[in-house]
Order: structure tokens, then C-alpha cells, then sequence
């Protein structure tokens, strides 16, 4: 199982986890099409070019660990285009 197949697992299992990292969430949004557009602050937005959708979500500081509420939004959107079950 490939580290992105590990990652969209983690992100599939009920609840989604508490303690993914940063650089997880950008490397899993990457393989599945999304780039992350120039942003100032903290806020990042993720484009998916084909599916026309946008992810929002603000990069933690100092700590690399992803707010709950932000992995919540991001699994309720790759559920919605169909990219989680």
C-alpha cells in the first residue's frame, strides 16, 4: 500500500484522525489532482482543475498537526466529488 493509499484510508476511517500532519494532507491532495494556490497568511486553497472544486482550509503554525475541523471539511469534500466512500 503506497503512503497516499495509507493517507486516504486514514482519512475514510470514522472518525477521521486527529493527528494528520500538514505535509500529509498537501501530499494527498496532490496525488489526487488538487495544487494549492497562492495565498497570503496562513488561509491555503486547494483547486481541483477538472471537478472545478476548491478546498479551504488554514495551515497549522507552529505545530505541523491539521486542525480536526479542517480534516472534518476536507473528508466531507473528497466525499462529495466522489474521491472517498
Amino acid at each position: 500500500m503506497s503512503k497516499h493509499q495509507k493517507a486516504l484510508a486514514r482519512l475514510s476511517a470514522s472518525p477521521p484522525p486527529s493527528d494528520l500532519r500538514w505535509a500529509e494532507l498537501k501530499a494527498v491532495l496532490g496525488h489526487l489532482g488538487y495544487t494549492m494556490l497562492k495565498n497570503s497568511g496562513s488561509r491555503r486553497k486547494f483547486f481541483h482543475r477538472d471537478k472545478q472544486a476548491l478546498i479551504i482550509c488554514h495551515e497549522p503554525h507552529p505545530r505541523p498537526i491539521v486542525d480536526q475541523a479542517c480534516v472534518v471539511d476536507v473528508v466531507r469534500h473528497l466525499k462529495a466529488y466522489g474521491f472517498l466512500k
